[in-house]
């Protein structure tokens, strides 16, 4: 399955705190349905910010459920979380390089950006 990480508002940023909101709001859903009141109430959020977030997970491909206020996934949390994109690290390349060793996927998309964005200069580097 080909999938982007990223929203298909491109307005919409990833900070590390709407990223930790967001985490926070799948670890609710992921327990099974929850009322909108008591959604706001955990996350302090108002219902703009609220629906706005819930807008971003559709935009990723995270489906939820709605009825009578309440709000649920419809997907297993561990997928959910395999969709959420993780905020910039602001890694330096050689930093990246270094988490790219290793036999697990992670690694391996790892190694992909790197590849893209070294081939995009001209040179080849060793991983």
């Amino acid at each position: 399955m080909t999938r982007s990480n990223k929203p298909a508002d491109a307005d919409s940023v990833l900070t590390p705190q709407r990223a930790a909101r967001l985490y926070r709001l799948l670890s609710l859903l992921g327990k099974g349905s929850q009322t909108r009141v008591s959604l706001l109430k955990q996350l302090k959020l108002d219902l703009r910010g609220f629906y706005r977030d819930l807008e971003y997970l559709r935009s990723l491909g995270i489906e939820y459920s709605t009825g009578n206020h309440r709000y649920c996934l419809t997907c297993d949390l561990d997928s959910a979380f395999d969709r959420l994109p993780f905020p910039d690290p602001c890694l330096s390349l050689k930093d990246a390089m270094q988490l790219s060793r290793g036999p697990s996927e992670a690694h391996r998309k790892m190694r992909k950006r790197i590849e893209f964005v070294t081939r995009s200069s001209g040179r080849n580097h060793v991983l």
